[in-house]
């Protein structure tokens, strides 16, 4: 949600001095919540996508103490590199399983990392961005419709088969669209491109997009159609797509147009036919929308 806010800070000029101060009143509450010591506790993902909103919070302020606070939780992160698939993170510490997301979160934001340190730290994030891609790659993540998995199995180091949920379509999105960047090569975006299109495709009905999932969503599955809106944005910055465009314009207006719950909170289906709704749908969807703005 601190990314969302972030991104449409950086969107919307009259919103951008509240999005700074609700970034700098948050990192200042937040750094030892929950367990966590300066954002860092045992789950790589959440350490990822707080690394990912500080990413984002640097672009909204340009402010380096959020770029170095990313950097300092992408170290630690790298101790995660340790699985027995010869490579890749794993999802906790406690080296319970090996997450699709975890290494995703780890590839983008050594990506964005990449594109925005000096040019001695660049080699860096961009090193391990390419030999995380490299791993992803080769160990079949991203299955044979081109959609990826919720992760391996440790035992096999082969996809697991489970569920293909849209965060996990949208986040390495973003990541082969800075690693593109960084490096020149679009190769990367040519594989981005496909797993958005897979995504696009087999995760939506009617072209809205949807949770492969039944019932409603709670408050964590309610935000992963905002991951993926917010990777499938970033590509399409980097390289426009009419069809990317046109996705996400259907989807913004579509969710807009819900009936909206509780003084006007948006919905978790942005196809209608739900009436249930919190705070992690309603950041969604100001995702979706502020995907749409970019895209115009």
């Amino acid at each position: 949600m601190l990314e969302t806010i972030a991104r449409f800070g950086q969107q919307d000029a009259s919103f951008k001095q509240l999005a700074i101060d609700i970034v700098s009143n948050t990192y200042e509450k937040s750094r030892n919540q929950l367990g966590a010591k300066d954002w860092k506790n045992d789950f790589y993902d959440d350490e990822g996508w707080w690394a990912a909103a500080f990413v984002a919070s640097y672009d909204l302020t340009g402010d380096p103490r959020y770029l170095d606070t990313a950097k300092d939780i992408f170290e630690d992160m790298t101790g995660g590199w340790t699985t027995p698939c010869n490579g890749g993170i794993w999802w906790n510490k406690q080296k319970e399983s090996i997450a699709a997301i975890s290494n995703e979160l780890f590839l983008s934001i050594a990506a964005h990392l990449a594109n925005r340190v000096s040019a001695q730290e660049k080699e860096h994030y961009q090193n391990w961005a390419q030999m995380e891609w490299d791993w992803f790659w080769s160990f079949g993540i991203i299955n044979g419709d081109g959609l990826v998995n919720d992760g391996i199995d440790q035992k096999t180091c082969k996809n697991d088969g489970k569920t293909t949920y849209t965060y996990n379509q949208g986040v390495i999105l973003a990541g082969l669209s800075e690693l593109a960047r960084a490096k020149g090569d679009g190769a990367l975006i040519t594989h981005a491109n496909t797993i958005a299109l897979a995504a696009m495709s087999q995760l939506s009905e009617n072209g809205i997009l949807t949770e492969p999932v039944n019932g409603p969503l709670d408050e964590q599955g309610s935000q992963f159609k905002g991951a993926f809106v917010r990777g499938l944005s970033t590509l399409n910055e980097n390289e426009r797509q009419q069809s990317f465009t046109n996705f996400l314009m259907k989807n913004a207006e579509s969710a807009w147009r819900q009936e909206k719950v509780d003084g006007g909170v948006i919905v978790d289906r942005w196809q209608g036919g739900s009436k249930n709704a919190n705070t992690a749908s309603h950041a969604a969807a100001i995702d979706v929308l502020v995907a749409a703005a970019q895209a115009v």
